[in-house]
């Protein structure tokens, strides 16, 4: 809800002689509870835009910069924001303004960077990088998603996109420059609380957007200003909401403290409350029986319909890491601690579920083929009622002896026999895999280069939909034939994600062999969005050129092989608390046995 169309509802005045005036109000313990935020304040616009001129204050309104804390108590709900408060005719406001003199602490890290000379193509990407910076009153605040000049029809290419923008915001962390990924931060975080609604229903309150837009609007005759306008997912092809936006959002927020060493951004009061509106979200009550995340179809970077709806392991393992960052970020203290107790539980609970039961090997395999079905039991070994034909016939000759992989999805009598790439490099980066789990991982990669990275890295899933699998899961999709676009495609933006597993894993060199195939062809292929075919031949059909994310998580990938101690900053190791933690209750005498205890494999670190 914007300021300015707040100011219009309750001032005669005409708002832009207001807008100077606004300016943070301080955070004290006499504020009065206000859990009716939302249904109060949603009802006074419909607007979605953030008005520029909201971030133009006079010195003289501006507070000292202060480092916030979540660690005074207040009477406040945990659901609720700031209260608003009218003073002398002034209009007090917590919205989690960015003051435009605020002084951002430049990146400070002691550790040596290699020097190293670079070569063409990452001269070449620098300067594209550079190019799809966009600016709001002046500030960088994201990357387009692409920034062809050939292309006469964007689309939505040219919005910042939350997810698209993380690895252009690790290039520009690892380089030393991090304004643009703490504006990004804050200025998604405003969006976070703006009204989102489809056919009159609003989603959740800690919903963060796909992407947004900086337009220019006329106030009047003479006067125009810039705003963001945010895209929720009611503009999106098909309507779906971005899940994993929120869940890149804290991983990101994470990230820039531990490369810049700026951990004040993650104290302020409105980033400790944008990381506990969207945990509430994540973590709210449903009918599932299972910890995972469920979700429709198209809710992630697969984002139009590919058969992932129910629990897909790309969400599961942003999901996982989410919790892990923000169990690290929270202030703990009389309002945050039922949240955080709720995270440690679902983190034990999640990594328990994933390693049991998504884990597929050739040993596995075999457990599944001899399955028998329609138990009824609580020891029962099928639990989710799989049925042995389900296992396609490609997979018994293609998983190798000494490799191993987590399903794509798992729900009741349904196992998703893919290899989803995305998923299974962000389990071993944030630990929701064994070490064990994730060696065997990168052993499947390392024996079947030809199928996951080909003549250009990485499919972003294996093997294709085809014929009538084709035709009735993706309902015929054009841009999603057979070993095309999200059917198999190869995407050289997985590149960066690859590089981070490898290295956790002690094997850079996997990193710097598939590198070295991507770079061969980047710079001449002008850095498609996607690539085609089996072997990620040709250029994707509909694939755009100068794809900021490609440029991105090529120049990342170098930034990463360079700067080891930089990589090791970014993934998590295992937490061996989490393997001794259990909430369910059960014990030895209850009629109904703990999984955890019951399971034939065990969650064993080694």
């Amino acid at each position: 809800m914007s300021a300015i169309y707040l100011l219009r509802k309750i001032s005669t005045k005409t708002p832009s002689r207001f807008h100077r005036s606004l300016f943070f109000s301080t955070f004290s313990k006499e504020s009065k509870p206000d859990s009716s935020r939302t249904n109060s304040i949603r009802h006074l616009s419909s607007q979605r835009f953030i008005p520029s001129s909201i971030y133009r204050f006079p010195q003289s309104k501006i507070l000292p910069n202060r480092k916030f804390s979540t660690s005074v108590e207040t009477n406040s709900s945990d659901k609720s924001f700031e209260r608003i408060h009218v003073q002398s005719g002034a209009i007090l406001e917590r919205i989690h303004k960015i003051e435009e003199e605020e002084t951002v602490s430049k990146v400070n890290v002691e550790t040596e960077r290699v020097v190293r000379e670079e070569s063409e193509a990452e001269k070449e990407a620098w300067r594209i990088l550079e190019n799809a910076v966009v600016r709001y009153c002046g500030s960088p605040v994201g990357t387009v998603a692409a920034n062809d000049p050939g292309d006469k029809m964007p689309l939505n290419y040219d919005q910042v996109f939350i997810r698209d923008f993380v690895p252009s915001a690790l290039a520009f962390l690892l380089k030393g420059e991090g304004d643009i990924v703490r504006n990004f931060l804050l200025h998604t975080l405003q969006l976070q609380s703006w009204e989102k609604t489809v056919d009159c229903y609003s989603p959740g309150q800690g919903l963060m957007p796909a992407s947004f837009k900086v337009r220019t609007v006329a106030l009047d005759e003479n006067t125009t200003e810039e705003v963001l306008d945010p895209d929720f997912g009611e503009s999106a092809i098909g309507r779906v909401a971005p899940v994993d936006s929120g869940l890149w959002w804290i991983i990101l927020l994470r990230a820039y403290g531990k490369i810049t060493g700026d951990f004040s951004l993650q104290e302020r009061i409105d980033v400790q409350t944008g990381i506990k509106l969207i945990m509430n979200l994540c973590l709210a009550d449903g009918f599932d029986m299972f910890p995972t995340l469920l979700v429709t179809d198209g809710s992630c970077m697969i984002d139009r319909r590919m058969g992932i709806h129910g629990h897909p392991l790309e969400i599961q393992s942003l999901f996982y890491s989410a919790l892990r960052c923000s169990r690290e970020m929270l202030s703990v203290n009389d309002s945050s601690k039922n949240l955080v107790r709720a995270i440690n539980n679902r983190l034990s609970a999640l990594s328990f579920h994933i390693r049991e039961y998504y884990w597929v090997d050739i040993k596995k395999i075999n457990e599944i083929y001899r399955y028998k079905t329609e138990e009824y039991s609580t020891d029962a070994t099928n639990k989710f009622n799989i049925y042995p034909e389900q296992i396609p016939p490609w997979l018994m000759d293609w998983i190798p002896e000494q490799g191993g992989y987590l399903l794509g999805n798992l729900q009741p009598a349904h196992m998703d026999f893919r290899f989803f790439t995305l998923g299974n490099f962000w389990s071993i980066v944030s630990s929701l895999a064994t070490p064990k789990q994730n060696e065997a991982i990168l052993n499947l990669i390392e024996a079947k280069w030809d199928d996951i990275i080909g003549n250009m890295p990485l499919k972003i899933c294996y093997p294709a939909l085809e014929y009538d699998d084709w035709r009735i899961i993706t309902g015929s999709d054009p841009k999603n034939t057979p070993w095309s676009y999200h059917n198999s495609g190869s995407w050289p933006t997985l590149l960066w994600q690859f590089t981070l597993a490898c290295m956790k894993m002690g094997r850079p060199e996997l990193a710097e062999k598939a590198l070295a195939v991507a770079e061969k062809r980047l710079l001449a292929d002008r850095w498609p969005e996607y690539y085609d075919t089996r072997s990620g031949k040709f250029i994707g059909k509909q694939s755009r050129l100068y794809q900021t994310w490609t440029v991105a998580g090529f120049l990342t990938s170098k930034l990463l092989l360079a700067n080891p101690e930089m990589a090791s900053l970014l993934f998590w190791e295992e937490d061996y608390e989490l393997l001794d933690i259990c909430a369910c209750g059960l014990r030895k005498s209850d009629r109904k046995k703990c999984s955890r205890v019951a399971a034939k494999t065990q969650i064993l670190v080694r």
